[in-house]
This record gives structure tokens, sequence and C-alpha cells, in this order.
């Protein structure tokens, strides 16, 4: 079988963590666990130490295939209805990735996910460190949805989400719930986890159907200037942002 080999392109050291997030396999400290258990080999021997450098001449070698060192992406997708956020789908539905097919050569993964029948912003990158980091609940992602309700949320309900909602997989706590028009069925809300459909599932169960729902805001990233249905690349300063709330390593 033929081994799977990572090529550097720097001209300095990088440590072997940071060259295989890079290549987009998964995040440093993931990385880390594969030294450790001997799945990593640098010019064909195991390495397992922690904070090994390594070089552009070097040979790296990861489950026997050949991969290439990968330049990070960053694509944020304005996602429609009616597509579901996985790379396939065994019932040939409509996925995401047709949507950002010709953003770029790299392979990119949605970090997260919106169902089916959520609209609103969704990055895709193939940074591991950053895709880990901005899904992780400590790190308090903040995630802004505009959702219709079939029907008047009354002010009892209103109080009883906005104190937290206890859900068969635990307590979902929303960071802010704001009314916005006369009738009571179009709301703002904020919140920071990521649980599956949570925002539908708090609603659901004070008797309430989502009819919409649209994330218009995650973490500094906006709408604004893209549509339904189109994507655009980050810029450098949008990135720099999202990796700055992290204090994410640069060795």
């Amino acid at each position: 079988m033929k081994k799977k080999i990572i090529q550097t392109t720097e001209a300095v050291e990088i440590r072997l963590n940071k060259f295989i997030a890079n290549a987009g396999i998964c995040s440093r400290r993931d990385a880390d666990q594969l030294i450790l258990s001997g799945k990593i080999t640098v010019n064909d021997q195991v390495v397992q130490v922690l904070g090994t450098k390594i070089m552009p001449t070097d040979k790296i070698t990861y489950l026997k295939k050949i991969i290439q060192s990968e330049k990070l992406q960053y694509v944020l997708l304005n996602k429609p209805k009616d597509f579901i956020t996985t790379t396939q789908d065994p019932q040939n539905r409509r996925t995401v990735m047709t949507l950002i097919e010709k953003a770029c050569v790299e392979r990119i993964y949605p970090v997260g996910r919106l169902d089916r029948h959520t609209t609103g912003l969704l990055l895709f990158t193939n940074d591991g460190d950053l895709a880990k980091r901005l899904t992780h609940p400590k790190y308090k992602i903040k995630k802004i949805y505009q959702l219709e309700l079939d029907k008047p949320i009354i002010e009892a309900h209103y109080n009883e989400i906005t104190m937290g909602v206890h859900l068969e997989d635990g307590l979902a706590f929303v960071d802010h719930l704001a009314i916005l028009t006369d009738d009571r069925k179009r709301l703002g809300i904020e919140i920071h986890i990521g649980k599956n459909r949570i925002v539908r599932r708090i609603f659901e169960k004070y008797g309430y159907e989502v009819l919409k729902l649209d994330r218009v805001m995650f973490g500094n990233l906006t709408k604004q200037n893209l549509s339904r249905g189109k994507w655009r690349h980050l810029h450098p300063k949008e990135i720099g942002n999202l990796k700055g709330k992290f204090s994410m390593r640069t060795d």
C-alpha cells in the first residue's frame, strides 16, 4: 500500500502537530494523540515525542496514504433552505457542499451544522484547530438567530426560556431573547451552545412550531452583503479576529 505523505513547503522548522493540523487532518490536540499512538512517521521512523519539529525536506506519513500540505481556507456561506449540512448523503439529497464546490481546490468542511430547514451563516474551513475551538462550548462562540413562531409567545414562556430550559440532554442556556414584532411571533435569540436542533427544541418544549429559523451572526461574522445561497472567503482581519478569541498558539 502507498504511504500517506505530507510534504511541507515552509522554509523553516515547524512543529509536527501544527503541520498535521495545517494539512487539514485534525486539530493540534488530536494530532498530539496521533503522535503519541505511534501513527505518525518522520523519514520512515515512528515519532512519539511531543514538540518534535520537522523541516521541509522531511517525509511525514500517516495511514499509508498520500496527502499534500494544504493552504488554509475559510469560506462563509449564506445557507438556503432544503440543503443538508453534511459532506455526503446516502439518500442523495442536496448538501451544502454543492454550494461551495468552486470556492477552492482544498477540501473544506462545515463548522458545526444547520438543519435542513434552517438558513443563514455556515462557515467552512480545513483549519482543524479553529474548527474545534469554534464548536467547543467552553469558548462560548456567539450565535444569533432570527425566528418566526406559529403563534405569539406568551410572557410566562418568554421568561422561562430566558432563565434556561431543561431538555432531554441537559439544561439549555439562552444568552438573550428579544421579541421583534408586535404580534410576538418574530424573535431574536442569542446562544452559544451547539446542541443538535437546539433552538427548535427549546420552543417545541413549550408547544411552539418554529416556521422560519435564520442564523444571522456567527462569532464576529454577519450576513452583510452576502445573498442567500452565495459564499465568500473571509478577509484576513476576520480570520484574525476569530483566532484571537482563543489566544491560539503560534509555535
